[in-house]
């Protein structure tokens, strides 16, 4: 629910009761729920995404945790917030549709004893889920770390991010049975800019030759035996740029064209041709009545 995403992403005409969810489950089998980072999903919302994405068994949601848990570590947290990121994912993880939760912490986030603890603390609250961890400073790359991960069963995810002093580069690392990749983009410019839009950070279009590392990295990590689900979600999101890297990534690992929204294709014909084929767009109201 980008409004950048309208005519790109999204036609510009859309038939009766178009549903965006229902519109993007027809092409990638995982959708990274942003919105549960700003406040969790109540279950009357959860049970609704659910619904609309029944007909696709292979389906997974992942989510990001709220933010309370990762960035407002100020104060311990309530029960009574616990319980309410509860209701929302319960009702996914019942359903089988809920495939990782991000634990998705700030470059800030540095390893020292308190940011253990509260990570800790963070895991065992949240362990009957599929747990993933995102962390951006290098002080995180020991191997004492990763073991604890593995001990825990939490996945690490591997990021592609611009990279500064102390950033984690790229990666192929496995922790759980759950494996997870992210890439967010490559705006240098914008990316700790204190005054840039969050749209421009995510402002970056992969070329095929900056994917084709991470093509050779999931197909490493889809190989380990350990490994049940590896979801590779692109961040990218800025007028649907991110649509167009996960199809080209698709088609990559899959070895065959793979279709996208007529928009996308249009948009980024330059980078996608070779790679994709156009979808056919819904029927718009107008020829539907």
């Amino acid at each position: 629910m980008y409004k950048d995403w309208e005519g790109i992403v999204y036609p510009e005409e859309k038939p009766p009761r178009f549903d965006p969810l229902r519109y993007i489950a027809d092409f990638f089998d995982t959708i990274e729920i942003n919105s549960s980072f700003y406040g969790p999903p109540v279950a009357r919302t959860a049970a609704s995404w659910v619904k609309r994405v029944e007909e696709h068994r292979a389906f997974r949601f992942t989510a990001k945790l709220w933010k309370r848990f990762t960035h407002e570590r100020d104060s311990a947290w309530t029960t009574k917030e616990v319980d309410q990121v509860l209701a929302g994912f319960d009702v996914m993880m019942d359903a089988d549709k809920l495939g990782a939760v991000l634990l998705q912490f700030p470059w800030s986030f540095k390893r020292t004893d308190e940011s253990r603890e509260w990570l800790s603390d963070v895991v065992r609250t949240f362990n009957r889920y599929p747990l993933v961890v995102e962390v951006r400073h290098t002080s995180w790359l020991a191997p004492e770390f990763m073991a604890s991960l593995a001990e825990d069963g939490v996945g690490f995810v591997n990021i592609d991010q611009p990279l500064y002093h102390n950033s984690i580069g790229p990666s192929a690392h496995v922790t759980s049975h759950v494996a997870y990749v992210r890439v967010h983009g490559r705006n240098y410019r914008d990316w700790f800019r204190d005054k840039a839009p969050v749209e421009q950070r995510y402002n970056y279009l992969y070329k095929a030759d900056e994917l084709e590392p991470w093509v050779e990295r999931v197909n490493e990590i889809a190989a380990d035996p350990t490994v049940g689900d590896a979801y590779v979600v692109t961040n990218n999101h800025y007028k649907g740029k991110a649509v167009a890297n996960a199809a080209m990534l698709k088609s990559m690992v899959t070895g065959s064209k793979v279709p996208v929204p007529s928009g996308v294709f249009d948009a980024y014909h330059d980078a996608v041709e070779g790679y994709t084929e156009p979808a056919n767009d819904p029927i718009p109201a107008a020829r539907a009545r």
